[in-house]
């Protein structure tokens, strides 16, 4: 039986796309733990107590956005980070379900893909 799997022309285009995502990714991780780590007063010293109260609810609210935001990035820097090992052992682009390849497009548009739209979709 063949060995399924991406040429090394190929894995080397996804090793520069996802390279490529990764730094965007880690520059945007940086901004929302940048934006956590300010502490925002937002001059409302001199106004009502109730506005006040309401105004930090609003930045507790944003804050926890903004740390599921950031929690969300770490994991999708992760998914990448994975995906570059699979390039390096050259198992990268086959569905962990099915055992084929997955298409080029897919892996374009979603390159940490480990499953085929046949075997995502049969999941729903």
């Amino acid at each position: 039986m063949p060995e399924v799997r991406y040429s090394d022309k190929d894995l080397a285009e996804f090793k520069v796309l996802i390279e490529k995502k990764v730094v965007e990714a880690k520059k945007d991780l940086d901004a929302l733990k940048g934006s956590l780590s300010h502490a925002d007063n937002n001059g409302t010293d001199d106004t009502s107590h109730s506005f006040k109260m309401m105004e930090e609810g609003a930045a507790t609210l944003s804050r926890e956005e903004v740390s599921q935001l950031a929690a969300r990035q770490e994991k999708f820097i992760k998914h990448l980070e994975n995906a570059l090992i699979r390039i390096s052992n050259k198992s990268y682009g086959v569905c962990r379900v099915t055992g084929k390849l997955i298409k080029k497009e897919r892996l374009l548009a979603v390159p940490h893909a480990t499953l085929s739209i046949e075997a995502k979709e049969a999941q729903s």
